[in-house]
């Protein structure tokens, strides 16, 4: 993600004024009795749907939602001369009473679920040398079912790190869990052979079923062909020994198991990653992974062979012994970066007949949702194979066709062209138009090339890891997407190493006007990749808005059920911003309730909204002190008790957001005053 501050800039004139909120409806009904609900897994289940079978706070009343506590956990940064600004990406565990949480540092902490008071606090001291964006969205909960919860890590938090460790607390106390591995942690880079710093680290919470703990991790892209292998590892709960290793090799090539890791083997090279959430059904001892690319990012040549057969794929694995069951490809020979960063979603899909088949919705960066048999990666909504163009790169081969989804149809535009181009002013769009017309475009697949390619959806998406939420009674999903578009060239390694070596003589040039441009180096390939978005010299995306929208999909049909703009400039363009309905790039996820709402954050502009799940009608909107870059949840903590919504209202400091760390919570007419806790400060 760029540093998206930059390219909103102040607008003054897309007057997009927002709709007064409507007018409320009562749907208030005699209280029930009010069972606790706990919210277990990152996304409430394991199959990752984001949903909460609650309905106290509903259509009717949650025009009374207000702060209930806000905790700050003193864990944030602009950035500085070890890593990158922080982003606050986490969604909390609860269980029976017990909310817990990571920081970007990944310091893990235990607070109550109704006061937000402390618990427990465990910091791993992580060693973030070099780390882009320090992030963790989230943790994982264990239970020993051999013996109760009296007995010393009984009950475990597990944390993958930024510095490449799994690590097991006590989830009462936060006390290194000594059984597991040694002192409490297992070391990830174990049998990837030579690892740069900061080039293997985890960011997303690891996966538990049963016994076992499951973890992939983030490998930095572009960097080298050689990049450490993307294998996916399952450990044993209690003492922490490697139970299984996922070689993402492909099928008749010799893998490396975990007995060979034990013996000191180094897993193949360069191999497809999986760092976004993963899902499970535990009833069919199947794990899902959205995986990444083969290294490196922007050029499959003879050199990276076939090593991407698993990659931007959903793959199913087996549980007990890692086995794949079947695999999806969303995308064929990446070019692009469009790895898969959200989790794959499970339901049941339900037939015109009224039948139903076990069911997983996959969802894209090119803004693809994918709706699959889970038993058998088959598609249960129509797929087809499209032509694509051709690679004009000496050396290259894309793949001749791609798969697009018929039903759900694409939710970002597959094309791009001069009359969707927009500035500022004249001056500005004219500009746009100019850098337009010396790019290739054609369309969704245009390959990188060596006079610049169009990339729209952006690496960035489309759809990213936030994903989407179900509401498994109305069949329906949620989606947030964003459009920014991208420009990919390939620089030809002789040329780049000479500009290099010139500009060392004569001292340092800017390469771009663009401040965002980046090089990725993909050594060992005969190409150096550079990638920026697409940005008028005023920093304004050259497309028209909007620039973030939310959408509602029917999961019977496919069919769209309404999509609006997401964010406002509200604090981004002074005194109007608030008018201005452009939607924003946005980073974080949605959830749906039984009561019919659908609440998210994710934009620039720091408002936690609900909307009308059914209609998209905005009823409620609160500014958060920071944007809420996470996922919220919802819960009840005690039986009788009320229902919380909670977020992590924390920036994204690379989304051009302002990096803090507040945990939000509110509930029906909050509370006298909402608890703060100490003024946060930043490491």
């Amino acid at each position: 993600m760029m540093a998206w501050a930059l390219v909103i800039g102040v607008l003054l004139t897309t007057a997009g004024c927002q709709r007064p909120a409507p007018e409320q409806r009562d749907t208030t009904q005699a209280q029930a009795p009010r069972p606790a609900r706990n919210w277990p897994h990152v996304s409430g289940d394991e199959g990752g749907q984001k949903y909460a079978a609650l309905d106290e706070i509903n259509l009717g009343n949650v025009s009374r939602l207000k702060p209930a506590w806000r905790y700050d956990t003193g864990d944030y940064s602009t950035g500085n001369e070890v890593h990158g600004a922080t982003a606050f990406q986490v969604s909390p565990l609860m269980i029976d009473g017990r909310l817990y949480l990571c920081t970007p540092y990944n310091r893990v902490i235990s607070l109550d679920a109704e006061t937000g008071a402390v618990r427990w606090q465990h910091d791993p001291q992580v060693d973030l040398q070099g780390v882009y964006t320090p992030t963790c969205r989230g943790v994982a909960y264990w239970r020993d079912t051999r013996h109760g919860t009296e007995r010393r890590c009984a009950e475990r938090i597990f944390e993958a790190t930024l510095d490449a460790r799994l690590i097991a607390v006590d989830a009462q106390t936060g006390e290194r869990c000594d059984e597991f591995g040694v002192d409490g942690s297992v070391s990830l880079k174990t049998g990837l052979g030579a690892v740069r710093p900061a080039e293997v680290y985890t960011t997303s919470a690891p996966l538990v079923i049963g016994d076992r703990v499951v973890t992939g991790a983030f490998i930095r892209d572009g960097q080298r062909l050689d990049a450490p292998s993307g294998a996916v590892r399952a450990y044993d709960a209690r003492s922490g020994a490697l139970s299984w290793v996922w070689d993402p090799v492909p099928p008749g090539t010799a893998s490396v198991s975990a007995a060979d890791v034990a013996a000191g083997a180094v897993l193949a090279p360069g191999t497809p990653n999986v760092w976004g959430l993963m899902s499970a059904d535990s009833s069919r001892g199947l794990i899902y992974m959205p995986t990444g690319s083969a290294a490196p990012d922007h050029y499959r040549g003879v050199e990276r062979g076939d090593r991407d057969y698993y990659g931007a794929s959903i793959v199913a694995l087996d549980a007990t012994t890692g086995a794949v069951r079947w695999h999806f490809q969303t995308v064929h020979h990446d070019l692009w970066d469009y790895d898969v960063g959200a989790q794959p979603l499970l339901f049941d899909f339900r037939r015109p007949d009224g039948s139903t088949r076990p069911a997983l919705l996959a969802s894209t960066k090119l803004g693809h949702l994918f709706v699959l048999d889970r038993e058998t990666g088959a598609p249960l909504l129509p797929i087809e194979e499209r032509a694509v163009p051709a690679s004009t790169v000496p050396g290259e081969r894309a793949a001749p066709t791609q798969p697009f989804p018929i039903k759900p149809a694409g939710l970002h535009p597959s094309t791009l062209t001069r009359d969707d181009l927009w500035g500022l002013t004249p001056w500005d769009r004219g500009r746009c138009q100019q850098q337009f017309d010396a790019l290739d475009n054609q369309g969704l697949f245009t390959p990188p090339s060596l006079r610049g390619a169009l990339q729209y959806p952006g690496l960035g998406g489309g759809i990213n890891w936030g994903g989407a939420s179900i509401d498994p009674q109305r069949m329906r999903a949620i989606v947030n997407l964003q459009r920014v578009p991208f420009v990919i060239k390939l620089v030809p390694r002789a040329t780049y190493e000479s500009a290099q070596t010139a500009n060392a003589a004569t001292g340092p040039q800017q390469a771009s006007a663009n401040e965002l441009v980046a090089f990725n180096p993909q050594v060992g390939t005969p190409y150096v990749a550079v990638r920026e978005p697409l940005l008028s010299p005023l920093m304004t995306p050259c497309i028209k808005p909007p620039w973030g929208e939310i959408a509602a999909v029917d999961l019977r049909s496919g069919a769209l059920i309404w999509r609006k703009p997401l964010g406002t400039l509200q604090g981004l363009a002074p005194l109007i911003g608030r008018w201005l309905d452009t939607g924003t790039p946005n980073s974080g996820g949605s959830l749906q309730t039984a009561g019919g709402l659908v609440f998210i954050a994710a934009a620039m502009d720091r408002q936690l909204r609900a909307f009308d799940a059914a209609s998209g009608e905005l009823l409620w909107q609160y500014r958060l002190p920071y944007a809420g870059n996470a996922t919220p949840i919802s819960y009840r903590s005690r039986d009788g008790g009320r229902q919380y919504v909670v977020i992590a209202a924390g920036g994204h400091g690379p989304l051009g957001t302002t990096p803090g760390d507040a945990v939000m919570a509110f509930t029906l007419d909050g509370e006298v005053g909402p608890r703060v806790m100490p003024t946060s400060q930043e490491r």
